[in-house]
Protein backbone atom coordinates (compact mmCIF):
# COMPACT_ATOMS: atom_id res chain seq x y z
CA UNK A 1 0.00 0.00 0.00
CA UNK A 2 1.19 3.63 -1.01
CA UNK A 3 2.11 5.66 2.21
CA UNK A 4 -0.58 8.17 1.16
CA UNK A 5 -3.60 5.67 1.32
CA UNK A 6 -2.13 3.95 4.08
CA UNK A 7 -2.34 7.02 6.08
CA UNK A 8 -6.03 7.72 4.98
CA UNK A 9 -6.51 4.16 6.19
CA UNK A 10 -5.02 5.03 9.60
CA UNK A 11 -7.37 8.14 9.48
CA UNK A 12 -10.25 6.55 8.68
CA UNK A 13 -9.65 4.43 11.33
CA UNK A 14 -9.26 6.51 13.80
CA UNK A 15 -12.32 8.32 13.09
CA UNK A 16 -14.27 5.46 13.79
CA UNK A 17 -12.60 4.80 17.03
CA UNK A 18 -12.59 7.95 18.54
CA UNK A 19 -16.73 8.52 17.18
CA UNK A 20 -17.87 5.49 20.02
CA UNK A 21 -18.96 6.19 23.76
CA UNK A 22 -17.72 10.31 24.25
CA UNK A 23 -19.65 11.32 27.46
CA UNK A 24 -18.55 14.89 27.43
CA UNK A 25 -20.64 17.54 25.82
CA UNK A 26 -20.21 19.11 22.33
CA UNK A 27 -17.44 21.84 22.05
CA UNK A 28 -17.99 24.37 19.68
CA UNK A 29 -15.97 27.66 18.12
CA UNK A 30 -12.57 27.70 16.96
CA UNK A 31 -9.72 26.31 18.48
CA UNK A 32 -5.77 27.85 18.18
CA UNK A 33 -3.02 25.64 18.65
CA UNK A 34 0.58 26.74 18.74
CA UNK A 35 2.57 23.53 17.72
CA UNK A 36 6.06 21.90 16.89
CA UNK A 37 6.98 21.94 13.24
CA UNK A 38 7.56 18.30 13.77
CA UNK A 39 4.22 18.07 14.76
CA UNK A 40 2.56 19.10 11.24
CA UNK A 41 1.90 15.77 10.42
CA UNK A 42 0.13 13.84 12.97
CA UNK A 43 -1.32 17.25 13.92
CA UNK A 44 -3.01 17.12 10.83
CA UNK A 45 -4.66 13.84 11.18
CA UNK A 46 -5.64 14.76 14.88
CA UNK A 47 -7.40 17.86 13.30
CA UNK A 48 -9.46 15.49 10.68
CA UNK A 49 -10.70 12.86 12.90
CA UNK A 50 -11.52 15.31 15.96
CA UNK A 51 -13.41 17.81 13.78
CA UNK A 52 -14.91 14.91 12.37
CA UNK A 53 -16.52 13.86 15.65
CA UNK A 54 -16.94 17.46 16.34
CA UNK A 55 -18.06 19.41 13.60
CA UNK A 56 -18.92 22.71 15.34
CA UNK A 57 -15.17 23.65 15.94
CA UNK A 58 -12.30 24.71 13.49
CA UNK A 59 -8.99 23.91 14.45
CA UNK A 60 -6.53 26.27 13.60
CA UNK A 61 -2.92 24.96 13.68
CA UNK A 62 -0.10 26.96 13.59
CA UNK A 63 3.24 25.35 12.98
CA UNK A 64 6.79 26.84 13.93
CA UNK A 65 10.05 26.14 15.83
CA UNK A 66 9.26 25.76 19.58
CA UNK A 67 10.79 28.75 20.73
CA UNK A 68 9.04 30.79 18.68
CA UNK A 69 5.57 29.26 18.76
CA UNK A 70 5.99 30.78 22.70
CA UNK A 71 7.70 33.97 21.85
CA UNK A 72 4.22 34.41 20.12
CA UNK A 73 2.30 33.96 23.33
CA UNK A 74 5.26 35.70 25.39
CA UNK A 75 6.20 38.77 23.28
CA UNK A 76 3.06 39.13 20.34
CA UNK A 77 0.10 38.30 23.42
CA UNK A 78 -1.04 36.60 20.19
CA UNK A 79 -4.49 34.51 21.52
CA UNK A 80 -3.83 30.81 21.95
CA UNK A 81 -5.80 27.89 23.40
CA UNK A 82 -2.84 24.68 23.43
CA UNK A 83 0.66 24.58 23.11
CA UNK A 84 2.62 22.21 22.13
CA UNK A 85 6.43 21.41 22.04
CA UNK A 86 8.84 19.57 20.27
CA UNK A 87 10.76 20.18 23.87
CA UNK A 88 8.77 19.95 26.86
CA UNK A 89 11.57 22.53 29.09
CA UNK A 90 10.09 25.29 26.55
CA UNK A 91 7.21 25.34 28.42
CA UNK A 92 8.97 25.35 31.62
CA UNK A 93 10.98 27.99 31.18
CA UNK A 94 9.04 30.59 28.91
CA UNK A 95 5.36 29.91 29.82
CA UNK A 96 5.11 28.47 33.46
CA UNK A 97 3.87 29.98 35.75
CA UNK A 98 2.81 33.26 33.92
CA UNK A 99 1.17 31.99 30.92
CA UNK A 100 0.49 27.73 31.99
CA UNK A 101 -0.10 26.09 34.79
CA UNK A 102 1.06 22.75 34.20
CA UNK A 103 2.83 20.81 31.47
CA UNK A 104 1.79 16.89 30.27
CA UNK A 105 4.96 14.97 28.08
CA UNK A 106 3.36 12.68 25.73
CA UNK A 107 5.77 11.83 23.08
CA UNK A 108 9.44 11.00 22.64
CA UNK A 109 11.67 11.25 19.38
CA UNK A 110 15.36 10.64 18.44
CA UNK A 111 17.58 12.92 16.06
CA UNK A 112 18.68 11.46 12.25
CA UNK A 113 20.78 12.41 9.46
CA UNK A 114 18.92 12.50 6.42
CA UNK A 115 19.46 12.82 2.98
CA UNK A 116 17.87 11.43 -0.20
CA UNK A 117 19.43 10.23 -3.73
CA UNK A 118 20.27 13.90 -5.07
CA UNK A 119 22.65 13.89 -1.76
CA UNK A 120 25.97 14.22 -2.53
CA UNK A 121 27.95 10.44 -1.23
CA UNK A 122 24.31 9.08 -0.86
CA UNK A 123 25.82 6.08 -1.83
CA UNK A 124 28.65 5.82 0.40
CA UNK A 125 27.31 7.33 3.36
CA UNK A 126 26.56 5.02 6.31
CA UNK A 127 26.24 5.00 10.31
CA UNK A 128 29.91 4.59 10.79
CA UNK A 129 31.41 7.55 8.18
CA UNK A 130 28.55 10.43 8.36
CA UNK A 131 30.64 12.47 10.52
CA UNK A 132 33.61 12.33 7.45
CA UNK A 133 31.46 13.10 4.95
CA UNK A 134 29.63 15.99 6.64
CA UNK A 135 33.09 17.63 6.91
CA UNK A 136 34.06 17.47 3.37
CA UNK A 137 33.80 21.11 1.58
CA UNK A 138 31.56 20.32 -1.45
CA UNK A 139 28.96 19.00 1.33
CA UNK A 140 26.34 21.21 2.19
CA UNK A 141 24.11 20.72 5.60
CA UNK A 142 22.10 22.28 7.54
CA UNK A 143 19.61 22.35 10.64
CA UNK A 144 17.06 24.30 12.14
CA UNK A 145 17.95 27.63 13.81
CA UNK A 146 18.86 26.95 18.19
CA UNK A 147 16.98 30.30 19.53
CA UNK A 148 13.76 29.24 17.61
CA UNK A 149 13.43 25.27 17.42
CA UNK A 150 14.61 22.60 19.97
CA UNK A 151 15.69 20.06 16.83
CA UNK A 152 18.72 23.35 15.75
CA UNK A 153 19.99 23.56 19.54
CA UNK A 154 19.73 19.41 19.49
CA UNK A 155 21.08 19.36 16.32
CA UNK A 156 23.83 21.20 17.73
CA UNK A 157 24.33 18.64 20.99
CA UNK A 158 24.13 15.49 19.05
CA UNK A 159 27.69 17.09 17.53
CA UNK A 160 28.94 18.17 20.78
CA UNK A 161 28.13 14.32 21.55
CA UNK A 162 29.49 13.20 18.50
CA UNK A 163 32.91 14.48 19.17
CA UNK A 164 33.18 12.91 22.28
CA UNK A 165 32.07 9.29 21.16
CA UNK A 166 33.96 8.84 18.47
CA UNK A 167 37.30 10.44 19.91
CA UNK A 168 37.64 13.14 17.19
CA UNK A 169 38.84 16.31 19.18
CA UNK A 170 38.09 19.54 17.52
CA UNK A 171 35.18 17.86 14.88
CA UNK A 172 32.85 20.09 16.65
CA UNK A 173 34.65 23.40 15.31
CA UNK A 174 35.39 22.05 11.99
CA UNK A 175 31.86 21.04 11.21
CA UNK A 176 30.33 23.82 12.19
CA UNK A 177 33.19 26.11 9.84
CA UNK A 178 32.24 23.97 7.39
CA UNK A 179 28.08 24.88 7.89
CA UNK A 180 27.22 28.67 6.21
CA UNK A 181 25.27 30.62 8.36
CA UNK A 182 22.21 30.22 5.07
CA UNK A 183 22.38 26.74 6.21
CA UNK A 184 19.85 27.57 9.18
CA UNK A 185 16.37 28.02 8.45
CA UNK A 186 13.41 28.65 10.93
CA UNK A 187 12.36 25.38 11.64
CA UNK A 188 13.50 21.90 11.04
CA UNK A 189 10.70 20.55 8.32
CA UNK A 190 12.20 23.79 6.28
CA UNK A 191 14.99 21.84 5.34
CA UNK A 192 12.58 19.23 3.79
CA UNK A 193 12.27 20.43 0.78
CA UNK A 194 15.76 21.77 0.46
CA UNK A 195 16.62 18.02 0.76
CA UNK A 196 13.78 16.65 -2.04
CA UNK A 197 15.03 19.85 -4.48
CA UNK A 198 18.97 18.48 -4.29
CA UNK A 199 19.67 21.98 -2.65
CA UNK A 200 21.12 20.62 0.56
CA UNK A 201 22.83 17.28 0.81
CA UNK A 202 21.83 16.27 4.75
CA UNK A 203 19.90 17.84 6.91
CA UNK A 204 19.42 17.34 10.97
CA UNK A 205 15.72 16.10 11.67
CA UNK A 206 13.74 14.00 13.96
CA UNK A 207 13.18 10.81 12.84
CA UNK A 208 9.36 10.66 12.91
CA UNK A 209 9.52 13.57 10.25
CA UNK A 210 12.14 11.84 8.03
CA UNK A 211 9.56 8.37 8.20
CA UNK A 212 6.52 11.22 7.63
CA UNK A 213 8.28 12.34 4.46
CA UNK A 214 9.71 9.14 3.11
CA UNK A 215 13.64 10.44 3.45
CA UNK A 216 16.25 8.43 4.05
CA UNK A 217 18.16 8.95 7.38
CA UNK A 218 21.36 7.55 9.20
CA UNK A 219 20.13 5.78 12.65
CA UNK A 220 22.74 7.39 15.63
CA UNK A 221 23.86 5.43 18.40
CA UNK A 222 22.00 5.68 21.46
CA UNK A 223 25.11 7.62 23.11
CA UNK A 224 24.48 10.18 20.88
CA UNK A 225 20.88 10.57 18.93
CA UNK A 226 19.15 11.78 22.09
CA UNK A 227 16.59 9.41 22.11
CA UNK A 228 17.13 7.10 24.72
CA UNK A 229 16.17 8.45 28.53
CA UNK A 230 18.97 5.85 30.28
CA UNK A 231 21.85 8.51 28.64
CA UNK A 232 20.42 11.54 29.89
CA UNK A 233 23.55 11.75 32.28
CA UNK A 234 25.50 11.71 29.10
CA UNK A 235 23.30 13.93 26.57
CA UNK A 236 23.72 16.87 29.68
CA UNK A 237 27.24 17.35 28.86
CA UNK A 238 26.10 19.30 25.13
CA UNK A 239 25.44 22.11 26.07
CA UNK A 240 24.10 25.00 23.89
CA UNK A 241 23.36 29.21 24.19
CA UNK A 242 20.67 30.06 23.08
CA UNK A 243 18.41 33.57 23.72
CA UNK A 244 16.58 33.90 26.82
CA UNK A 245 12.94 34.93 27.75
CA UNK A 246 13.81 38.69 26.96
CA UNK A 247 15.90 40.51 24.48
CA UNK A 248 19.29 41.04 25.05
CA UNK A 249 19.44 37.93 27.41
CA UNK A 250 20.48 34.46 27.19
CA UNK A 251 20.29 31.22 28.69
CA UNK A 252 22.04 27.53 28.28
CA UNK A 253 20.32 24.46 27.59
CA UNK A 254 21.82 21.72 28.74
CA UNK A 255 21.19 18.21 26.67
CA UNK A 256 18.50 15.28 27.54
CA UNK A 257 16.69 12.69 25.74
CA UNK A 258 13.99 14.52 23.26
CA UNK A 259 10.64 14.78 24.97
CA UNK A 260 7.44 16.55 24.11
CA UNK A 261 5.23 18.43 26.04
CA UNK A 262 1.77 20.52 25.43
CA UNK A 263 -0.18 22.96 27.89
CA UNK A 264 -3.26 24.84 28.26
CA UNK A 265 -2.93 28.57 27.75
CA UNK A 266 -4.22 29.98 30.90
CA UNK A 267 -6.35 33.00 28.85
CA UNK A 268 -7.09 30.31 26.58
CA UNK A 269 -10.49 31.88 24.37
CA UNK A 270 -11.89 28.38 23.68
CA UNK A 271 -10.28 26.89 27.02
CA UNK A 272 -13.84 24.12 26.42
CA UNK A 273 -12.76 22.77 23.14
CA UNK A 274 -8.78 22.91 24.17
CA UNK A 275 -9.52 20.31 26.81
CA UNK A 276 -11.91 18.41 24.28
CA UNK A 277 -8.55 18.58 22.14
CA UNK A 278 -6.37 17.60 24.53
CA UNK A 279 -8.52 14.09 26.03
CA UNK A 280 -8.40 13.08 22.40
CA UNK A 281 -4.44 13.83 22.40
CA UNK A 282 -3.81 11.73 25.58
CA UNK A 283 -6.35 9.08 24.52
CA UNK A 284 -3.58 5.88 23.74
CA UNK A 285 -6.73 5.54 21.00
CA UNK A 286 -6.45 8.54 20.41
CA UNK A 287 -4.05 10.84 19.34
CA UNK A 288 -1.15 8.94 21.08
CA UNK A 289 -2.18 5.91 18.48
CA UNK A 290 -1.73 8.25 15.73
CA UNK A 291 1.67 9.47 16.73
CA UNK A 292 2.69 5.73 16.60
CA UNK A 293 1.46 4.86 13.59
CA UNK A 294 3.94 8.36 12.20
CA UNK A 295 7.15 7.29 13.83
CA UNK A 296 7.05 9.19 17.25
CA UNK A 297 6.85 7.00 20.11
CA UNK A 298 4.25 8.37 22.81
CA UNK A 299 4.59 8.16 26.92
CA UNK A 300 1.28 5.48 27.91
CA UNK A 301 -0.14 7.14 30.35
CA UNK A 302 1.44 10.57 29.66
CA UNK A 303 3.60 12.44 32.12
CA UNK A 304 3.60 15.28 34.48
CA UNK A 305 6.61 15.48 37.15
CA UNK A 306 4.97 16.11 40.90
CA UNK A 307 1.58 14.94 42.60
CA UNK A 308 1.33 19.07 42.62
CA UNK A 309 1.09 19.49 39.05
CA UNK A 310 -1.43 16.41 38.78
CA UNK A 311 -4.33 17.93 41.43
CA UNK A 312 -4.44 21.21 38.85
CA UNK A 313 -4.95 19.22 35.63
CA UNK A 314 -8.41 19.66 34.32
CA UNK A 315 -10.30 16.26 35.90
CA UNK A 316 -10.74 15.00 32.41
CA UNK A 317 -7.43 14.86 31.83
CA UNK A 318 -6.03 13.20 35.31
CA UNK A 319 -7.14 9.68 34.50
CA UNK A 320 -5.08 9.76 31.28
CA UNK A 321 -1.56 10.91 33.43
CA UNK A 322 0.54 9.70 35.89
CA UNK A 323 3.27 11.35 38.04
CA UNK A 324 6.53 10.19 36.82
CA UNK A 325 9.84 12.62 37.04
Amino acid sequence: MKKGAFFVVVILMFILTFSVNQPFAEPQGKLVIFHAGSLTVPFAAMEKVFEAKYPKVDIQREPAGSTKCARKIVDVKKPCDIMASADYKVIDKLLIPKYANWNIRFATNQLVLCYTDKSRYADKINAGNWYEILQKKEVVWGHSDPNLDPCGYRSLMVLQLAEKYYKKPGFYDRLIANRPKENIRPKSVELISLLQTGNMDYAWEYLSVAVQHGLKYIILPDEINLGNYKYDDLYKHAKVRVTGKTPGTFMEIKGKSCTYGVTLIKDAPNSEAAIAFLKYLLNPKGGLAILKEMGQPPFIPCRVPTAEMMTILPAELQKLVEVKD
